[in-house]
């Protein structure tokens, strides 16, 4: 457990370690005199990110049910650290002109190859050695590692704007995190490289063939549509509060950098620790009651919400809007992994939990974002509120069609 979680840190790390240096780094590879534009250019390589996500999760979920997880988790490590090192090395546009913005694009492909592997191999592994007791408590901290990843890169984020001047940062430390996120993944390397490989899986290779995505798609479409479904509200939710509210604070609501960065850092600690409260919940009221929640309250909540955070200046009056919203919204993130887990069966279950999960995201988590900005440019910045508030619509729906899948798990012990 220690080593698929400490493994997930280090990737989510790396991949949020763009997110939130891109205030810093946009005007190096993006110059131009419009903020809202270079944040518009560097959030659309973002979103190519993740549409790499999908071909990492095919080609990783592919190994993963055939070789094992545990080689799969070991491969997406390498690629990440590869992708880290090549944009801290990356020269600005200054220097090399349109080829900088190209090779932070490759180096950006070859993070979401890697995570889109990362997330099903990870979630699957987790969610096979938690005992079935205790599933959702000990499979939530898939999500604690994922919002540790990314508070571990705003708290870099924030030391060295302590100790560097503004002119240091924008210069050459936002390269310093991603120099630290190349060396993590090494070390995330040789843990998994020590990992036990699950139980599930060794079972399962003395059965029939695994890791087919023909099959997955014959046996199990009522299933893939499923996670397609629920996964399109709660990654758009997840994104607006953990990744676009970072810039939403300093471009629409007039926060400083840092005041932006220490509001989103503290408001991710509080949702972190929701993570294992709301999966212990989940073992003893049953999932699909507590995604019901969370779906019901992002579609409730999200116009009042981005609205006060817009209106108000206050430092503790934003922290405090951001987190109730994310507290609800712990109500899917904690077990949004085992839930995907407990749907398929174990011969193509790393498949089933990333493919379905990787396309949504990708549509509408890795767009998020740019769709954000997009509105903003336009005039019409409240029209991403109703945008997203009809996405989680979409997902409660869908989890009002599925079975619990506490009592009705695919994953045997």
């Amino acid at each position: 457990m220690f080593g698929g979680s400490a493994g997930n840190l280090v990737e989510w790390f790396d991949w949020y370690t763009y997110s939130a240096a891109a205030l810093y780094f946009a005007p190096i590879f993006f110059p131009n005199d419009d903020r809202t534009g270079q944040l518009l250019q560097t959030a659309a390589v973002f979103a190519v990110g993740f549409f790499a996500r999908p071909v990492g999760a095919w080609l990783m979920g592919v190994y993963a049910d055939r070789v094992g997880r545990k080689a799969a988790l070991t491969l997406s490590v390498t690629l990440m650290c590869a992708g880290s090192l090549a944009i801290a090395l990356t020269p600005g546009a200054a220097s090399i002109g349109i080829a900088a913005p190209a090779l932070l694009l490759v180096a950006r492909i070859f993070q979401g190859l890697s995570l889109g592997g990362e997330y099903g191999a990870s979630a699957t592994y987790i969610s096979e050695m938690a005992g079935s007791r205790y599933r959702g408590f000990w499979s939530s901290f898939h999500y604690v590692t994922l919002i540790g990843g990314q508070l571990t890169a705003l708290g870099i984020l924030i030391i060295l704007q302590r100790l560097l001047s503004q002119a240091e940062m924008a210069a050459w430390g936002w390269r310093i995190p991603f120099v630290i996120g190349a060396g993590l993944a090494i070390v995330a390397y040789w843990l998994r490289r020590h990992m036990q490989e699950s139980p599930s899986f060794i079972r399962a290779a003395r059965g029939a063939a695994r890791g087919s995505i023909s099959k997955m798609l014959a046996e199990h479409p009522r299933e893939i549509l499923t996670v397609l479904g629920f996964t399109s509200g709660g990654s758009i939710i997840f994104y607006v509060y953990t990744t676009y509210m970072q810039k939403f604070l300093v471009n629409t609501s007039g926060f400083s950098k840092d005041q932006a960065t220490e509001i989103s850092a503290l408001s991710l600690i509080a949702f972190m620790a929701a993570q294992p409260l709301c999966g212990w919940l989940s073992d003893k009221v049953g999932r699909k009651p507590m995604m019901l929640i969370a779906f019901g309250g992002g579609t409730l909540l999200t116009w009042p919400v981005m609205s006060g955070v817009a209106a108000t200046r206050s430092p503790g009056v934003a922290f405090a809007l951001i987190f109730a919203a994310m507290l609800i919204q712990s109500c899917y993130t904690s077990i949004s992994a085992v839930v995907k887990a407990e749907l398929f069966p174990t011969t193509v279950r790393t498949l089933g939990v990333a493919v379905p999960y990787a396309l949504a995201n990708a549509a509408f988590g890795g767009t998020a974002e740019y769709v954000a900005l997009w509105f903003k440019t336009i005039g019409a910045e409240t029209g991403f509120y109703i945008y997203a508030s009809a996405l989680t619509a979409i997902s409660f729906l869908v989890t009002l069609s599925m079975r619990d899948t506490r009592r009705h798990s695919r994953i045997i012990d």
